[in-house]
């Protein structure tokens, strides 16, 4: 039987299943910091690997000075890659975790996972409203890591946070913004959540602009394809965004392309 490209790859990192899968139970918090890294990157989705990032959820040895928890965030963040629901209660969990970037891990890999039964306790994260949603003072991070925590709820269809996300919109962050219309446009298919985000490929900062291309993309967004397809960014993040749109669109009509499809292809060809 020939080897698939993923199984080649990972063979090529010189680290087997079986030995990541040990050092995340290793004395050395290196070790077990990367295999956490590596399960989640070639996307390990044998059983034991699942339960040993589990476990790894809860590691009090790995902390920085300032109290965060690196073993964690890459435990958390591996989860959400391996498509294994049993990971939801603990991530769950982390949700209620003193370091920012666990619960900013935990967030999107709960919306990667789909599993509405983290609605509740995602919606607990947006208390306070606007108001509260104000920067830590001395961290570079708002109090909650709300652009991922939004974009979760609006993955998992929270009709019932739509009252509470909306207002995050007028948000002073830009990050927050777009999140908030990204969730709004996939809560309530209203067209001028959409064509808010289109005005954000405006945006001077490229990063941010790379930023409202993949929301576009995630949610589907093809009154935005002639503004992507001109948007100033580099053409690999057009395509992408292109492509989310693409298979948006084949999912509505999978049996035969429509003219919009068509009309993508076209400007991925271009841009190719």
């Amino acid at each position: 039987m020939e080897s698939s490209a993923e199984e080649l790859e990972v063979t090529a990192t010189g680290l087997t299943v079986e030995q990541a899968i040990a050092n995340l139970r290793s004395p050395d918090l290196s070790l077990r910091y990367y295999a956490a890294w590596w399960l989640g990157k070639f996307r390990v989705r044998e059983p034991a690997a699942v339960d040993a990032l589990i476990a790894a959820l809860e590691d009090e040895a790995d902390r920085t000075e300032l109290g965060g928890y690196p073993l964690r965030r890459n435990a958390a963040r591996a989860l959400g890659k391996l498509s294994d629901r049993r990971a939801v209660p603990r991530l769950i969990c982390c949700l209620a975790c003193e370091d920012f970037y666990v619960r900013e891990a935990a967030a999107q890999s709960l919306a990667m996972l789909g599993d509405p039964t983290a609605i509740p306790a995602l919606m607990k994260l947006l208390a306070g409203g606007v108001d509260a949603a104000v920067f830590v003072p001395g961290r570079p991070h708002l109090i909650q890591p709300y652009d991922s925590v939004i974009e979760a709820l609006g993955a998992l269809q929270a009709k019932a946070a739509v009252s509470s996300i909306e207002p995050f919109i007028n948000h002073p962050t830009a990050r927050v913004q777009y999140a908030a219309l990204r969730a709004m446009y996939q809560l309530t298919q209203e067209d001028s959540y959409g064509q808010r985000l289109v005005d954000g490929l405006a945006n001077d900062d490229l990063k941010l602009r790379r930023v409202v291309l993949a929301d576009l993309g995630a949610i589907g967004y093809v009154g935005a394809a002639e503004a992507i397809a001109s948007c100033k960014v580099e053409n690999s993040f057009k395509l992408l965004s292109l492509k989310g749109l693409l298979e948006s669109q084949l999912q509505t009509q999978p049996e035969q392309l429509s003219d919009p499809a068509i009309h993508l292809m076209s400007l991925m060809d271009s841009l190719l």
